[in-house]
């Protein structure tokens, strides 16, 4: 299974994999599984850094190159991507993520999640 990882989900597998749900675990570990994670992640760190937020204590360019060294594969956005946005409902309003089921779907990937309003959209979503 292509399994790409929401922003929340990628941030605790980089940085604090004891917070990790189980079900999220067993997924990330199965050998069988390419792990994906997308350039729209990154951004979102960069912003939400940009912005002040005190509780990312992450340097957005180690988690790129710390995710590459571990045999995560990066997604780029293409404008492919960013149309797909618009067939979406509006379940959630949170771009980044809106981008990142618009490339799951595109891409026919698996985007695993801890965010039930993102899960709301179903396949290809995966609720841990």
């Amino acid at each position: 299974m292509k399994v790409l990882l929401d922003t929340h989900l990628l941030l605790w597998a980089a940085g604090s994999p004891q917070r990790l749900p189980k079900a999220a675990l067993s997924i990330l570990r199965a050998r069988s599984n390419t792990l994906l994670f997308s350039a729209a992640s990154v951004w979102e760190v960069v912003i939400k850094i940009g912005l002040g937020r005190s509780d990312l204590q992450v340097d957005a360019q180690q988690l790129r190159q710390g995710l590459l060294l571990h045999g995560y594969e990066e997604l780029p956005i293409t404008g492919e991507h960013a149309i797909a946005v618009r067939a979406l409902p509006s379940l959630h309003k949170d771009p980044f993520d809106r981008i990142l089921l618009a490339q799951a779907q595109t891409e026919g990937l698996t985007l695993l999640t801890v965010d039930r309003e993102l899960a709301a959209y179903g396949p290809p979503c995966k609720l841990v």
